[in-house]
């Protein structure tokens, strides 16, 4: 499906003026570690050995640049994620809002500075595709990001392997998980990139995934507080909108994302940046002499 026969939200232009002009007019528009929670989770995979045990994924989404985050605030978002400890950085989706035209430059300048030493892996979401996949895929390429979009690549490290797959957004019916399948390689553990984290119910059936990574529901931007979870939730997002979850063999994350969307205010929600520490089930074999 071609970006100009998706249904997109009423108003856009509205939208799009408004919140341009409040992102300028907040008085605090810079960026502030202190205001960002680190989230570090440990994922044991059935598939993976002693090479990739303490493999770190570094994931971002939902940045909505131009909707209350500016371009000065994601550049130093950038410069304080170069600083973290990961192997590999993930995206998934929705990098804009409802304004793209004047962010575009900026976008590509924070995405070309993101430094991993694995390698930079995205896909799209439902936003970027009402703004223009196309401008957003021709990012990721200069900002040199492999577009995992309905696509396939296989990480090694040592005689290991794992799969690193992607599903384009289903928000606008454009995943086409049969080719993911397609393109896996075989009795290694797969981890799938999807922007909408209810996609976990159809990718979880396949038996071929171990770990879906996702975002797109901003945590609901208020989480109950002892029960970490949201009463909040959008379409595609009602069944795993906030957190870890087993869903059948696999597992399912959804991360609380960087920006929001309508409404600017989090409570007890902050935004999020997750690294993922990949854990093998395999015993470690000491040699006695």
């Amino acid at each position: 499906m071609k970006d100009d026969e998706i249904d997109k939200p009423q108003a856009m232009k509205i939208r799009q003026g408004i919140q341009d002009a409040i992102t300028y007019t907040l008085p605090d528009k810079k960026f502030d570690p202190k205001n960002i929670e680190v989230v570090e989770v440990d994922i044991e995979l059935d598939n993976i050995g002693w090479d990739f045990n303490n493999y770190k994924i570094l994931n971002l989404c939902d940045i909505h640049l131009g909707q209350w985050v500016n371009p000065e605030y994601l550049d130093s978002l950038v410069d304080y994620v170069n600083t973290l400890n990961y192997d590999l950085i993930t995206l998934t989706g929705d990098y804009v809002s409802y304004i793209i035209e004047g962010y575009d430059d900026a976008l590509k300048d924070s995405f070309k500075k993101l430094k991993a030493p694995d390698g930079k892996f995205g896909v799209l979401g439902n936003h970027d595709h009402w703004m223009g996949s196309s401008i957003i895929r021709d990012i990721f390429k200069e900002s040199d990001i492999v577009d995992l979009s309905n696509d396939v690549v296989i990480l090694e490290r040592g005689d290991e392997k794992v799969n690193l797959a992607g599903v384009d957004s289903c928000t606008v019916c454009a995943d086409n998980l049969d080719k993911v399948l397609s393109k896996l390689e075989n009795d290694i553990s797969t981890i799938l990139l999807a922007h909408e984290p209810d996609f976990a119910k159809e990718s979880s059936q396949t038996g071929r995934i171990d770990l879906q990574i996702s975002g797109h529901s901003h945590g609901g931007q208020f989480i109950i507080p002892g029960v970490e979870t949201t009463p909040f939730r959008g379409p595609n997002s009602t069944k795993y909108p906030v957190g870890l979850y087993k869903v059948g063999e696999m597992t399912q994350y959804t991360s609380k994302g960087l920006g929001t969307n309508s409404f600017r205010i989090r409570i007890n929600c902050k935004p999020e940046i997750t690294i993922i520490t990949l854990k093998t089930k395999n015993k470690q074999k000491i040699e006695i002499e």
